[in-house]
């Protein structure tokens, strides 16, 4: 007897490959714990999108910058191009007079602060600087210069090279906020680098809902590990941490009187954060309400174009991001019929469909465990019974 008359449905489905919309090797499905209410995606989620590709850029060498990633938005390149890409801070019509000095981004003392035409939030800076080689006066008054993320929070820049100041004050504190870890500069003269991870302040109806952190390498050297941001930074005084934070803002450098060069400063833009952290992090019911909603309408979407096997497990898949009564109703209509094909199979041919009948079995077992179906869903209750009778999901020795 041909087993395409006996069992259609089952037929159907062997000439299918198993349902996959990813790559196999993005993981399977009905494997990790399932999406909750602050995690749209189930643990090992295939459905959870790939990392974009950046392709890595170089180090410096006190000779030659380094290259950026792929993805960095280039702030000063040397050239004096890149010049046009920045502004007077107190007089934005007027170009600055900083200059371009054998390709670095010099200030020219009383001229004042520059700031970026773009702004930005929550990002990656890389900014290299160096001090004058000849050095002039002590304390703050030696190489000192600042980089002021979103125009508001200053890593303090300064040569303190054998020339202590006050800890808060120090190369690559939050100015007036956090001491660095350590001091890990070179001697003046010599290019520093910068690597910076910001994350701004999330503020709402007049509070502040996510606290901001600054995250800071010198040299390589981690000086500052996710310090807290308690507001603006400022001079001899507490900052004030009821000032709201804008989603945006310029990033500056400062004209501090002294000619500190930079070179080599370019930015990633990060994703942007919900109040629990994003796509990295748990999400708020609502966002993740969203998110899940988005990943079943996909996925019933696709599963409208397939047939057989692969229909029924794309409508399994997306139950378990959201209920929908159609789906349920179809999916339930299509896993009864797979059911009853399954039950006549003859005892000595099911090792031969011991792959498909377990995908069916561990996708209802899967939306069973986390109640997306109930556990005395008659198609779970057959299949379950002829997988544990017949030993199929025992490895054979």
């Amino acid at each position: 007897m041909k087993r395409s008359t006996l069992f259609p449905t089952l037929a159907l489905a062997l000439s299918l490959v198993s349902w996959s919309h990813a790559a196999e090797s993005t993981g399977d499905a009905f494997h990790g714990d399932a999406p909750d209410d602050h995690h749209p995606w189930a643990v090992h989620d295939r459905n959870r999108p790939q990392p974009p590709v950046v392709t890595p850029g170089t180090f410096s060498t006190q000779d030659t910058p380094g290259k950026p990633p792929s993805d960095a938005i280039i702030l000063f390149g040397g050239t004096e191009a890149d010049v046009s890409k920045w502004e007077a801070d107190k007089n934005p019509a007027e170009p600055t007079k900083w200059i371009v000095k054998d390709g670095a981004f010099q200030c020219v003392p009383g001229s004042g602060y520059v700031r970026t035409k773009e702004e930005f939030g929550d990002c990656q800076l890389h900014v290299e600087w160096t001090a004058p080689t000849e050095v002039h006066g002590d304390s703050q008054g030696r190489g000192n210069s600042g980089v002021f993320l979103m125009g508001l929070v200053e890593i303090q820049v300064l040569d303190n090279y054998k020339n202590p100041t006050y800890a808060d004050g120090f190369a690559s504190s939050v100015y007036g906020q956090y001491a660095p870890y350590a001091n890990a500069l070179r001697a003046p003269g010599e290019w520093e680098s910068y690597d910076i991870v910001f994350r701004r302040p999330i503020w709402k109806d007049g509070k502040e809902i996510a606290h901001g952190s600054v995250t800071v390498f010198v040299n390589g050297v981690l000086t500052q590990d996710h310090s807290r941001i308690e507001g603006p930074t400022g001079h001899a005084k507490r900052t004030d941490p009821t000032k709201a934070f804008p989603d945006k803002g310029p990033l500056k450098l400062q004209d501090h009187g002294n000619p500190v060069r930079y070179r080599n400063i370019w930015l990633r833009t990060l994703p942007p954060r919900t109040i629990e952290g994003g796509d990295n992090g748990a999400l708020s019911t609502e966002a993740t309400k969203a998110k899940r909603h988005e990943i079943a309408t996909s996925l019933r979407e696709k599963a409208a174009s397939l047939q057989g096997r692969e229909k029924l497990l794309g409508l399994l898949e997306s139950l378990t991001y959201e209920a929908d009564p159609a789906a349920l109703s179809t999916a339930k209509e299509m896993a009864t019929a797979d059911a009853d094909a399954i039950s006549k199979i003859p005892t000595d041919q099911l090792e031969s469909h011991k792959g498909q009948i377990l995908q069916l079995h561990n996708a209802l077992q899967y939306l069973t465990k986390f109640n997306d179906l109930p556990a005395d869903f008659p198609p779970t209750v057959t299949v379950a019974k002829i997988v544990k009778d017949n030993k199929l999901d025992k490895k054979k020795k």
